[in-house]
């Protein structure tokens, strides 16, 4: 299959993110995102990599049987709302089977690990739920008229105008609404992106789900050539005011921002009517936010989140955390560290952005709290300058994840358990194998939506330290130059053999830690420290496999010499799937 190929085919499946596996007639596997289980699509394909092509979605002939939910009038063209034709529960069933798939290919099933998958927690509300929204100014096609909403699936420049998007609610239609009309009135010119022209760039809009403050930002450059600014403001602010809400005012802004860069930032802000904050309330704390503060978009989902959190980190002894230090890395606005402020002796909360940081500090006064400490900083940097030792440790790490040096220096403190908590499972995978391989195991795994009808999912992590048994291993010095391997020139990815073993064992998974581990043994990607385990391996070379102690290598990258761990092993029959896969991509020796 090659680039600019047009065909179609039925969705299989949808792995995450988002990404369709359509298959065609020829039996021909194609990724097509923005796509339904069941669906029949028209695509273009638009990349070929490693014998993987991706197309690019343009058209859904026949709908999935999954399908019987009205969507709302802008579904298609908006790039919100993937999944609105969709009933709730089977959306909770996708995103479930699709988070389960990425843990078990990167650390192995429930069986084979040892963890338990509690499932996917839904969300309160299915609708208007969010309390944040960043509408950009625009048009709908090449100069035509003013248009506020959200850019259109797969394009940069084109809007849409979701005057009746259904994932907020009333309050946050009306204000769009009065502000486009407004400024279409007024014949205001929105900043173009590619001539770095105009004035209107934003509207960012957010209301408290507890309290029903409502708080308004309108971004804007400095170019105001052609009217009074004051003036125009002023008229905004009444536009906005005299309308009906359900919730209240609490303030509107006017923030200026000249960045070339297409992003909502804060270059002045100043304040047109009211407060440049408002309140919400969570499991009975509260917290001041302003516009550009992080805050769980879903209020309602994150007290479902965050409880969630809370039960795994104190189980069924409310009282594990007395007396003890509880680190809160990556901690935002401090929202977590503060839930757990009442049960612990102190919390130390890290945040690189500053302003998130100083809220963190208001909202602990504001609740009371005198056992938070909250430091601004990257956690990579910060770790090495804290005095304070932790007891429990609490990871809500960006959606990149968290820096594999930072992982390194969380994993010293030895600590007992953490809980880490994920808005991207991709990078969860990736950052779960690096536990297991330093000696902790997954306990518990719980799904959490705060997004219902899009693809995106939060995933909340149990991890425990392995107990080493003393005798498990013996330290020993082994010469590499004893053990004759190819130099594994010629290599496969990781999706190169899981396709080889499916193919060649009645489609067998095997997940990339297995892989990883197999090919460790067999001498490839091998660290400097070697421990011996009392299990024969059979992919080895030369005089190693045949001693009398029958002996097996097991790396153990990255560790310490003094630091034994253990991680949950492949089995042998996938172990020896495995094998054949790099005998067959020539990165072993045959026997």
């Amino acid at each position: 299959m090659k680039k600019g190929f047009r065909g179609t085919g039925t969705v299989e499946r949808v792995d995450f993110p988002n990404k369709g596996i359509a298959v065609t007639d020829d039996g021909d596997r194609v990724i097509v995102k923005n796509t339904i289980p069941g669906q029949k699509v028209e695509f273009v394909v638009n990349k070929v990599k490693h014998q993987r092509a991706e197309g690019r979605l343009m058209e859904v002939i026949e709908k999935s049987p999954l399908e019987t939910e009205e969507p709302c009038p802008h579904f298609g063209m908006c790039g919100g709302c993937t999944y609105q034709t969709v009933p709730y529960e089977k959306q909770l069933d996708m995103k479930l089977t699709q988070v389960k798939k990425l843990i078990s290919d990167a650390i192995g099933t429930e069986k084979e690990s040892g963890y338990e998958f509690i499932g996917i927690h839904g969300s309160p509300k299915k609708s208007e739920y969010r309390n944040k929204m960043e509408f950009s100014f625009g048009d709908e096609y090449k100069d035509g008229p003013l248009a506020l909403g959200m850019h259109k699936r797969g394009s940069f420049y084109d809007l849409v105008t979701v005057s009746d998007c259904q994932i907020v609610d009333e309050d946050f239609r009306t204000i769009l609404k009065a502000t486009l009309d407004y400024f279409s009135k007024n014949n205001i010119s929105y900043f173009h992106r590619a001539t770095h022209k105009g004035y209107l760039r934003h509207l960012l809009v957010r209301k408290a789900t507890k309290t029903g403050e409502i708080i308004v930002d309108l971004v804007t450059t400095t170019q105001t050539e052609g009217f009074d600014e004051e003036e125009l403001l002023a008229g905004f602010r009444y536009a906005l005011l005299t309308r009906h809400y359900d919730g209240r005012f609490k303030g509107v802004l006017h923030t200026k921002n000249d960045s070339v860069a297409d992003v909502v930032k804060n270059e002045g802000t100043e304040v047109l009517y009211g407060d440049s904050y408002f309140y919400e309330e969570l499991l009975g704390l509260k917290f001041k936010i302003t516009p550009f503060s992080f805050f769980q978009t879903n209020s309602l989902g994150a007290e479902v989140l965050y409880e969630t959190a809370r039960e795994f980190i104190l189980g069924d002894d409310k009282d594990s955390l007395n007396g003890k230090t509880v680190y809160d890395l990556y901690s935002g606005t401090g929202t977590i560290a503060q839930l757990m402020a009442p049960v612990c002796k102190e919390v130390v909360g890290v945040e690189i952005v500053e302003e998130a940081v100083c809220a963190a500090k208001e909202n602990a006064a504001l609740n009371g709290l005198d056992n938070c400490k909250f430091i601004a900083g990257d956690v990579l940097k910060v770790l090495d300058e804290i005095e304070e030792k932790p007891d429990y440790i609490i990871l809500d790490p960006p959606r990149d994840g968290i820096h594999p040096k930072a992982i390194g220096k969380i994993i010293e403190y030895g600590v007992e358990n953490m809980v880490y908590i994920s808005c991207k499972p991709t990078s969860l995978a990736r950052d779960l194998q690096i536990f297991m391989a330093r000696g902790y195991r997954v306990e518990k795994i719980c799904c959490v939506d705060m997004f219902p009808n899009t693809y995106h999912v939060e995933t909340v992590v149990l991890l425990s330290q392995l107990k080493q048994k003393p005798d498990d291993y013996i330290n020993v010095t082994i010469e590499l130059d004893d053990v004759d391997i190819t130099s594994a020139e010629t290599k496969a990815t990781y999706d190169e053999i899981k396709k080889y073993v499916a193919e060649h064992n009645a489609g067998m998974k095997v997940s990339n830690l297995y892989i990883s581990q197999v090919k460790r043994k067999c001498g490839i990607e091998v660290g400097k420290n070697l421990r011996v385990a009392t299990r024969r391996m059979d992919c080895l070379q030369g005089n190693s496999t045949t001693a009398a102690t029958d002996l097996e290598l097991v790396p153990s990258p990255n560790l310490p010499k003094n630091e034994d761990s253990r991680q949950p092993q492949c089995p042998e029959d996938k172990e020896s799937a495995i094998v054949e896969a790099l005998k067959h991509f020539k990165m072993i020796q045959k026997k």
